[in-house]
């Protein structure tokens, strides 16, 4: 079983992407993805900074993403 890891900013609005949202749009102060009535707020990028597996997992489950569906996107 594989596990969630940290990655690149870059990397998780592709797999987002191909798990069906849309975006990401510009917020007031953080960008957004969507998906129907499911909307995904996402940490601002920055530079050479990788996403924490903490806050992926949150954005799975706000959007109702399983794990498995994560790591094969």
């Amino acid at each position: 079983m594989s596990r969630i890891v940290p990655v690149p900013y870059r990397v998780l609005i592709k797999k987002l992407k191909n798990l069906g949202l849309t975006g990401p749009n510009q917020g007031r102060k953080h960008p957004y993805m969507a998906k129907g009535d499911i909307v995904i707020v996402l940490p601002n990028p920055h530079q050479g900074e990788d996403v924490d597996v903490k806050l992926i997992k949150e954005i799975l489950k706000v959007a109702g993403i399983s794990r498995e569906e994560w790591l094969s996107a």
